[in-house]
């Protein structure tokens, strides 16, 4: 740091505390992480180490380590004030700069996130930043405020699980309360520059650990009731998973990808000049926020199956809405996808060793045009015999047979194509609902809490592999994917055991529950070890809008 810095103490913070990135600058200030020690020392034993030189010696040292070939962040400082003053008139002009603007004012708007739902950005984040202050002057650290989101929400589903209208009452409260922790964690991240390896793994999952044990909770109040809701909780927890690998799939397929903007694409850029639409758009594909408040006011005031069926509505209208959008931009932009595109698809996919083996006899033969329609006729073949052949007929192993052998077609050629964003998708709703249809199917009690505990695990692992992705890490290693049989494996293996459990249908959630059991315990088990790990990427998740 130039010892004539003239700055705001926040655009130090910045520079100097953030661990993301392996090198940061502001105007006479550098820090450098483990990652750009070796950048450094090139730097500091070259010329701009040396007295003299028109900038100050930071700066010098900053663009010597860029030129290293380490990429040195410079963060946006806005109105903040980070100067090195060359004479009297400037530190005094700089000096008058630095008390016309309030940093800690700056601070605590920036740490609100810049784009949100409407709920989130006039109902929460103007108090829930001073939640994220006090927090931070007591000394709490995101994680902890995570946590405590969220127990809070645990509390809330044990609540709604009581199927009494005093629990349901306290339920809608408690998820308000831990959707403001929720979003007080992620500003005292930002606010305190708190980035850590733990809190990206805490943050990126437990938002759908929160809302999916709601769902169970609110399915066990209703049964209390003699309302047996399972199959909507189930049909619930399957939309919304599907409808973020949506959102997942296209934002990696178009991550680097080149081309010209569409004329869809082009509308939706004018709309955001106008105010209102961006609201209203950002309403209707109910975000968490609107959701999470939605579910809390219908879950006080009405029933479980009301909850359920207003969240299937709206849900589904968001989703058609935010795919039929990137559909439509899909064919109107014709993008240059990159490998590292095509390699992140495919490992959204999910492909375990049956659709491997198929993917390597054909591979060198089979062309990326068509790939998503044989992904999508594969997917509603599967669908289409789990819910119309009877449970445990032996034409639904056929079915999914020819399910595996799509599957493995439809990513033997690299992913490039216009729609083959579609595919992780396409994959997640045929093995989900699967799943579901024959959990209903076999009409024995405890098949659809089976079916909903196995969809969680391998939902879990599912957003696990989209935020190892992000994190630049790559998805999970090759032996726990096949460990669990991919997508095809595990479709295979549930329509087998129906089939072999046709006369003793009673065991058949007892099987449903050994795999989820078998599923969840092998991904958490190397989850929490990666995220725990330093190999891990310290970043803190921005969250999705929906």
């Amino acid at each position: 740091m130039d010892s004539a810095f003239v700055g705001h103490l926040h655009a130090l913070r910045l520079a100097l505390t953030d661990p993301r990135f392996d090198a940061c600058a502001v105007t006479g200030a550098l820090s450098v992480q483990a990652g750009a020690r070796g950048a450094l020392d090139q730097a500091v034993a070259g010329a701009a180490a040396e007295s003299g030189g028109a900038a100050p010696y930071p700066d010098r040292l900053a663009a010597a380590v860029e030129a290293a070939g380490t990429a040195v962040q410079r963060p946006e400082l806005g109105t903040l004030v980070a100067a090195v003053p060359a004479g009297p008139a400037e530190r005094e002009a700089a000096t008058a700069a630095v008390a016309a603007v309030d940093d800690e004012a700056v601070r605590l708007r920036t740490a609100v996130k810049s784009r949100d739902g409407f709920f989130t950005t006039f109902c929460i984040s103007p108090y829930s930043r001073y939640i994220a202050r006090w927090c931070a002057r007591r000394g709490l650290t995101p994680n902890q405020v995570t946590t405590a989101s969220l127990i809070t929400a645990l509390i809330a589903a044990g609540c709604a699980a009581t199927g009494e209208r005093w629990g349901y009452v306290a339920a809608g409260v408690l998820l308000l309360v831990s959707f403001v922790l929720d979003c007080t964690d992620g500003q005292l991240a930002r606010y305190s520059l708190q980035y850590s390896t733990m809190g990206a793994w805490l943050d990126a999952t437990f938002d759908r650990a929160k809302e999916y044990s709601f769902y169970a909770g609110l399915a066990l109040g209703a049964a209390r009731n003699g309302d047996d809701v399972w199959a909507l909780a189930v049909g619930s927890m399957i939309l919304m998973t599907c409808r973020h690998v949506v959102d997942f799939s296209f934002n990696e397929a178009n991550h680097d990808a080149t081309a010209n903007t569409s004329p869809t694409a082009a509308l939706s850029d004018r709309l955001d000049s106008v105010g209102w639409t961006v609201w209203i758009r950002r309403m209707i594909i109910l975000p968490i926020g609107e959701r999470w408040a939605m579910i809390a006011v219908l879950t006080a005031f009405t029933t479980p199956r009301i909850v359920f069926y207003a969240l299937l509505v709206g849900c589904a209208f968001g989703a058609l809405y935010t795919t039929a959008g990137r559909v439509l931009r899909s064919l109107t932009r014709r993008a240059t996808r990159t490998d590292r595109a095509a390699r992140a698809l495919a490992d959204l996919a999910d492909s375990g060793p049956l659709a491997e083996f198929q993917a390597r006899l054909l591979r060198g033969r089979a062309g990326s045009f068509g790939s998503v329609y044989v992904a999508a006729l594969g997917a509603l073949v599967m669908i289409a015999g789990a819910v119309f052949l009877p449970f445990g007929d032996l034409r639904v192993i056929a079915v999914a047979v020819i399910y595996v052998m799509a599957a493995g077609l439809a990513v033997a050629a690299p992913l490039k194509g216009a729609l083959d964003w579609l595919i992780p998708p396409l994959f997640r709703a045929a093995e989900y609902v699967t799943v579901l249809a024959l959990a209903v199917k076999a009409d024995v009690p405890g098949a659809l809490p089976a079916a909903f505990g196995l969809i969680a695990a391998v939902a879990y692992h599912h957003y696990d592999t989209v935020y190892r992705i992000r994190g630049g890490t790559g998805a999970p290693p090759h032996w726990l994917v096949r460990t669990i049989g991919g997508h095809e494996g595990r479709v295979l293996l549930i329509t087998a055991l129906a089939a072999v459990l046709v006369t003793r249908e009673a065991d058949f959630p007892v099987a449903l529950t050994a795999v989820a059991v078998f599923v969840a315990l092998v991904v958490l088990v190397e989850s929490i070890r990666f995220w725990v790990s330093s190999g891990a990427p310290a970043v803190h998740d921005e969250g999705e809008p929906a």
